[in-house]
Formats: structure tokens, C-alpha cells, sequence
């Protein structure tokens, strides 16, 4: 092994400019990959308390059976609480916040009419749920915020999905530097590997020196990407907690280690997987 690991090195040494290059490619792949999780899970902490939030009103006509349209609202699949609120409880919610409203209330009578307030599994039901709800008989008028509630559903949507995309191309670009990278070392090396066949080395034992340097380049792009990415991003949380407290910036260590631990790893895995395939492939063609 230490024969393998010294031939590593050397190797490393002798194309200091391809492993520069193939190193920074990787760092900075793993910089933009562990942006674009952590965002992705900042993103979805905001989905869900957005969804414990939203709620789809359902305001009854005054003949409505409050109990049975209660049990059909439950029937809802999407649906994943729901309570009727009387006009009485209403009134009473809105005195809180207005004292005139009960004063109001006893010149012309109680305004506000027997209400279903329904919470959905997820925050991309709410049109589906209030659909559903708007057709049960009875049942005068929804509410549920469409204006701000799909506007956001789309945004977060659309930030998510744009974060996977840009993962998967990141990962695939990685690889193929990677294996560009070992390939030129190889190449570079051809002579000695062309003898050590003819000696009789096994396709192993030429190749693990080049498998070793891929999993070294690949442990020190994780690291330089963890030392920049850590202290970077919870710098910028601590700064938007300050200017918008109401956002659920993530900066518990319980779910950010396991996240940055796995970026870490993926930028040691890619790095083995890129040497092995690209020794495997070019021994193939020397056959």
C-alpha cells in the first residue's frame, strides 16, 4: 500500500496542473452542490410551515348540515385537519381583534356565518381541497389566500426543482473531470504501464495507484469545501435571521451535519468512481 500511495503522489506531482484543475473543479462543484441542499432544505422547511399555516375557509349558508359537511370535508383525502368554527366562536375572533366588531354585531346582528377551517397534507393541495370543498352543497364561498398561496407554491416549486437539475448536471460534470483527469495521468504514464504488463503486473495492481489518487483528490476537494461552505453559510443564515426573522433558516447541527457529512462523502465517492472507471477504460483499450 505504501508503494501504491507513493506512486499516487508522484503522479499527482508530475501533472500538477491537470489534479490543480480537476481539484478546483471539484471544490467548486462541491461548494455549489452543498449550496444548492442547503438552500433546497431551507427551502423546504419553508413549505412546511407554510403548510402548517395555510388554511381553506369554508363559509356555510345558514340551512347548512355543519355536521355532515364536516364529515365530508374529513373524507378528504388532501385534507389533513378539519373543524367546523360557529359563528359565535367568529365573533368572538374577531372582537379580539376589533372591539367595535361586537359592537356592531348586537345593532346588526352576528355578520359572520358558521365556518369550515380545513389544513391540507401539503401546500400544493390547497386549490385541489378548495375545489372540492367549494362543490359540497351548502357550502356559500372558500377562502384560502390563492393570490399569495400560489404565487408562493410556484416559486418554491419551480427554486426546487431548478436545485435538483443543477445537482444532477453538477455530479455528471464532476465525474467526467475526473475522469479526464485520470486519463491524462495515465496517458502520461503509458510507457511504464506498457512494461509493468509485460512484466506481469496485474490490472489491480496498475490501477490502485491511480484509484488512490482519484480518492485523494476527492478528500481534499471535500474538505476545502467544507471549510469555505460551513462558516460561509452560517454567516449568511445568522445575517438573514437578523433582517427577516420570520424565515426558517436551518442552523441546527443535528440536521446540518448529516448534509454537509454527505457532501462530503459524495466528493470522496465521486472521486473513487471517476479513477476507477476512467483505469478500467483505458486498460480496455490498450487490450
Amino acid at each position: 500500500m505504501k508503494y501504491h500511495l507513493r506512486q499516487a503522489l508522484l503522479a499527482m506531482r508530475g501533472n500538477v496542473t491537470a489534479t490543480l484543475a480537476t481539484l478546483m473543479t471539484m471544490t467548486l462543484t462541491l461548494l455549489m452542490l452543498g449550496f444548492v441542499l442547503l438552500l433546497t432544505l431551507n427551502v423546504n422547511r419553508t413549505i412546511e410551515q407554510l403548510e402548517g399555516q395555510v388554511e381553506v375557509a369554508a363559509f356555510l349558508a345558514g340551512d347548512a348540515q355543519d355536521d355532515a359537511l364536516l364529515a365530508q370535508a374529513r373524507a378528504i383525502p388532501q385534507v389533513r385537519d378539519a373543524r367546523l368554527v360557529t359563528s359565535a366562536q367568529v365573533l368572538t375572533e374577531m372582537t379580539q381583534d376589533s372591539p367595535f366588531a361586537r359592537d356592531a354585531a348586537q345593532l346588526v346582528g352576528n355578520p359572520y356565518p358558521d365556518t369550515l377551517r380545513l389544513r391540507v397534507a401539503r401546500v400544493e393541495d390547497t386549490r385541489t381541497v378548495a375545489a372540492q370543498v367549494a362543490a359540497l352543497p351548502g357550502v356559500d364561498d372558500v377562502e384560502y389566500g390563492a393570490g399569495y398561496v400560489d404565487t408562493t407554491v410556484r416559486t418554491l416549486s419551480a427554486v426546487r426543482l431548478a436545485g435538483y437539475l443543477l445537482v444532477g448536471l453538477l455530479l455528471l460534470g464532476t465525474l467526467f473531470n475526473i475522469l479526464n483527469a485520470v486519463r491524462v495521468a495515465m496517458y502520461a504514464r503509458r510507457d511504464e504501464i506498457s512494461v509493468m504488463r509485460l512484466l506481469g503486473a496485474t490490472r489491480g495492481f496498475i490501477r490502485m495507484p491511480h484509484v488512490l489518487e482519484g480518492l485523494i483528490v476527492g478528500a481534499l476537494a471535500a474538505a476545502l469545501a467544507l471549510a469555505i461552505l460551513t462558516p460561509a453559510y452560517l454567516s449568511l443564515t445568522q445575517r438573514v435571521q437578523q433582517l427577516a426573522p420570520v424565515f426558517p433558516v436551518v442552523r441546527d447541527p443535528g440536521t446540518l451535519a448529516p448534509l454537509l457529512g454527505g457532501v462530503a462523502c459524495l466528493g470522496i465517492l465521486i472521486g473513487l468512481l471517476g479513477s476507477v472507471f476512467a483505469t478500467r477504460r483505458y486498460l480496455q483499450e490498450l487490450e
